[in-house]
């Protein structure tokens, strides 16, 4: 008898039978476990230089330069920019599109926090846009929303995988709306031969602990465009360019402008050019893995998957499935947590998307009440933003995501799994599924 029939025989462990494994698996931290010696060489490099300022010091090592430098050719772009954050470079480039009060952004109701955040602390507001089979957003619903308050497009490649990228540029182009492409979620990712980030008229992403690489903190936008570039290097820093010395220049009219301080320290650079350097090995990784699960799961009854309509562009670090109805994706989880495929305490291994917090647009607070940071109420009280009045962010504005918030459920996909963990989750999925394939026709 195989392993595999051995499980589907198994009374399941929720039920009180043996679950398939007992080990947890690995935490969802994909950069974190490629840390090593080359890392610490560079940021070493940076300590004993005594220069963690990327502009000027005892003894500059250029490591953000040479970050953004590699980050050009190795991703195809003409432009990078390294900043503190992935926050942070969401604002800058909104604040490079001149986006402000009496504008809206168009933005996917399943996103991060920091997408919405972005929006507001602009002056502007966020306009909702559902998503589609890719769980990214839905160009089609993109296209009914556009209307003469639109400004730009934020659009998010979502749990590591791009979504209809071309279209949504294409719809873009067409209404003279400005681009911002959140690679975030999806370093290392392409479609069609053309990488995340290259879509929009500024792609920004993110070297937080959770991404396909870390520097802890951290994030670079990119753009083709040397106007844009120049306005970034602006905000970004504390409102004006900067010599060959590293000092302020506020000699060039077109740009100068009120910065945010966000410039990316030597240390973060040192970190997130030896991981730039991995993330293909991180990413392929964590595909391998994904996909060999996905192809062993994809005929059992009941369970969807996502729509990912480029397989090699994929980076891999998040498995999403979609059930008939929420009763029956909670139950199908709680059975295949049972059966250990769940992570260390605390980790976000195998969860519904009811758990899934501010990714919803519903569950972010202080848009759905309209709150804000100043007594008075900015922005939803500027006079310019009048026209936005009705807006509501409350759940039921969006069918698509308000349906996948209950009937869908995602496994992230450490990029160390072994052999054994992927063959222990592939026999939990068939395990549970062949189980409760045998309820539902008992049930029918």
């Amino acid at each position: 008898m195989t392993a595999d029939t051995r499980h589907l025989s198994n009374r399941l462990a929720i039920d009180g039978g043996t679950p398939v494994r007992s080990t947890p698996l690995p935490w969802e931290l994909p950069g974190a476990y490629y840390i090593d010696e080359e890392e610490k060489r560079l940021v070493n490099q940076v300590i004993d230089a005594r220069s963690p300022f990327r502009f000027y010091g005892l003894n500059a090592q250029g490591m953000v330069d040479r970050l953004e430098s590699e980050w050009c050719s190795t991703f195809g772009h003409k432009h990078a920019l390294g900043v503190n954050s992935g926050s942070a470079a969401l604002h800058i480039a909104l604040a490079a599109f001149g986006v402000g009060p009496g504008d809206e952004v168009l933005v996917p109701g399943y996103m991060w926090v920091s997408c919405m955040s972005a929006i507001v602390r602009t002056g502007a507001i966020p306009r909702l846009v559902d998503i589609d089979g890719s769980f990214c957003m839905d160009p089609a619903d993109l296209e009914r929303k556009i209307g003469p308050r639109s400004k730009a497009v934020l659009f998010v490649n979502m749990s590591g995988a791009m979504g209809r990228n071309d279209r949504i540029a294409e719809i873009c182009r067409k209404h003279n709306l400005r681009l911002l492409e959140d690679c975030a979620q999806a370093i290392g990712g392409s479609l069609k031969g053309r990488s995340a980030g290259s879509f929009g008229d500024i792609g920004i992403y993110s070297f937080q602990l959770n991404k396909n690489m870390t520097s802890g903190e951290g994030g670079l936008l990119v753009t083709e465009d040397e106007d844009l570039y120049k306005r970034c290097v602006a905000l970004h820093d504390l409102g004006y360019a900067r010599t060959a010395e590293g000092r302020l220049d506020p000699s060039d009219e077109r740009y100068q402008y009120w910065g945010i301080g966000s410039r990316m320290s030597e240390l973060s650079g040192a970190m997130a050019l030896a991981q730039m350097r991995k993330v293909r090995a991180i990413t392929a990784k964590m595909r391998e893995a994904k996909w060999k699960i996905r192809e062993a799961i994809k005929d059992i009854p009941g369970i969807a998957l996502r729509e990912i309509d480029d397989p090699a562009g994929d980076t891999g670090p998040v498995l999403i499935t979609v059930y008939p109805t929420a009763e029956a994706c909670q139950r199908f989880v709680e059975a295949i947590r049972a059966e250990g495929v769940r992570g260390p305490e605390g980790s976000l291994t195998c969860i519904t998307m009811r758990e899934w917090g501010m990714h919803w647009y519903f569950n972010i607070p202080s848009l759905v009440k309209k709150r804000s940071n100043a007594k008075e109420g900015f922005p939803w009280t500027h006079p310019a933003n009048a026209f936005a009045t009705d807006y509501s962010y409350a759940k039921g504005q969006l069918p698509v995501c308000d349906a996948m918030s209950e009937r869908a459920a995602l496994l992230t996909v450490a990029s160390v799994l072994k052999d054994a963990d992927i063959d222990d989750i592939i026999a939990a999925f068939r395990k549970v599924g062949n189980a409760f394939a045998t309820y539902m026709k008992a049930a029918d």
